[in-house]
């Protein structure tokens, strides 16, 4: 009876044991997975895709966490190691944070909160306005990611504030206008700031990405379609080094880990643009099944794929050949980078607008 006891306790220990060990693997695949955010501005949803399998696993409904149908989520990002993500809500003037299992862990009240950068080594994050608020505050809002507290409103010297971006060390900040052809560089800690004026005719600025080695930002410009590169060497004072023309409207830029190439949607020519920085030329413009008012753009940590959001308010993606477009899906587009060609295409819900990741 003794021995039997003793197998009996070894095996429950060999199984906790067991257990314990799948589980612990589980939760480290599970850290160890790359997730996309999806807002579905028109649905109040955020799809959730993982990268490994590109496929969505999960979807967060914004009315079950008490949040009404005109919500409008609109931009989201997520931490390095992803263990909280964040989103934009239009519709309720209100950033929100979640964990990695899509709980809901806190908000900072925002008035028309937009388009959204982290600070890569504090807590911080910085947050624009909306590009459909009609007269939207002339600053942009400061929030501690841990507790949610914004901390500052910064006044700016022009109106409309949409594109907003930070350098890879963190030390600057740089901000855009949407009625001016004009941009605010900021010093994160010593609060210095200069304006600087961009040359040309209208340009709209839709928003900024910053090559890894911190020595350019591109940003793409809606009304004039082009892309605008600068010399920030001097971050204090960008310098416009050179413009490309390209499709209608390019919307959100991102550039690979390894500074090479910048991709972005140009949302009335239902396509993606491909720019080699090396030369400053375009290298591909990608069309194809799916894109269909491209928006938002975000890159796997390894380069391999890009995923681009697709509003299909215009029922230009409409496999099924329905009369009534109305409430056709929208799409997320997953390009394969090394051929430029797309691999899948992904229906979410209605007018995917901002797309996020773990930050780069």
């Amino acid at each position: 009876m003794i021995f039997s006891i003793s197998n009996f306790f070894r095996n429950v220990a060999i199984i906790v044991l067991t257990l314990f060990t799948a589980t612990s693997a589980f939760a480290q695949a599970g850290a160890d997975t790359q997730y996309m955010y999806v807002c579905n501005q028109g649905s109040a949803t955020v799809s959730v895709i993982d990268v490994s399998t590109n496929t969505i696993t999960d979807t967060v409904d914004l009315q079950e966490l008490g949040f009404s149908a005109n919500a409008k989520p609109h931009h989201a990002v997520a931490d390095k190691d992803g263990e909280f993500w964040y989103v934009t809500l239009i519709g309720e003037n209100k950033v929100l944070k979640f964990d990695r299992n899509n709980e809901l862990q806190g908000s900072a009240e925002l008035e028309v909160p937009g388009l959204m950068a982290m600070h890569p080594e504090k807590d911080l994050l910085y947050v624009g306005r909306s590009m459909s608020a009609v007269n939207p505050p002339q600053s942009f809002g400061i929030v501690n990611r841990t507790t949610m507290e914004v901390l500052e409103e910064v006044d700016l010297f022009f109106t409309r504030p949409h594109a907003i971006t930070t350098t890879p060390n963190g030390e600057w900040a740089y901000v855009g206008s949407l009625s001016e052809n004009q941009i605010l560089s900021l010093n994160t800690e010593t609060e210095e700031t200069n304006l600087i004026n961009v040359p040309g005719s209208p340009h709209t600025f839709v928003n900024f990405a910053v090559t890894p080695d911190g020595n350019n930002m591109i940003a793409t410009g809606q009304i004039s379609g082009k892309l605008l590169i600068f010399d920030i060497r001097d971050p204090l004072s960008p310098q416009l080094a050179a413009t490309l023309d390209v499709g209608a409207q390019p919307w959100h830029p991102v550039i690979s880990s390894d500074g090479k190439h910048a991709y972005f949607a140009n949302k009335e020519d239902h396509s993606v643009s491909v720019i080699n920085l090396e030369d400053g030329a375009i290298e591909a413009t990608i069309t194809g099944n799916g894109l269909a008012q491209p928006h938002g753009a975000a890159l796997s940590q390894d380069d391999k794929y890009l995923y681009i959001t697709n509003n299909n308010l215009d029922g230009t993606y409409n496999p099924e050949g329905l009369k009534e477009t109305g409430n056709l899906p929208g799409t997320v587009v997953v390009i394969n980078t090394e051929t430029n060609t797309i691999e899948k295409v992904i229906e979410v819900g209605r007018y995917p607008s901002g797309i996020g990741t773990n930050a780069r």
